[in-house]
């Protein structure tokens, strides 16, 4: 959705800013947010490998889930 010069000039004035910031921001929160879920299940999962609760194969499973989940949450939200 686009949106007409008067509705972007309106955004701007009342809001201060421009909807190309608050867009930027938003990225910005949901792949900090993906990334800080990321470690906590790496480091997760790091634990239970470490402490012979999970096997190798699984702590690499959930590695490679997360960065498959971040390279698809990259395509869409920034392609």
């Amino acid at each position: 959705m686009n949106l007409t010069g008067d509705q972007a000039t309106a955004f701007q004035s009342n809001g201060g800013f421009t909807p190309a910031a608050v867009s930027t921001l938003m990225y910005g929160v949901v792949f900090a947010t993906v990334l800080v879920w990321g470690v906590w299940a790496i480091r997760t999962a790091y634990v239970g490998w470490a402490d012979h609760r999970i096997s190798q194969r699984q702590f690499l499973g959930v590695a490679v889930r997360f960065a498959a989940i971040y390279v698809v949450l990259t395509f869409f939200l920034l392609s």
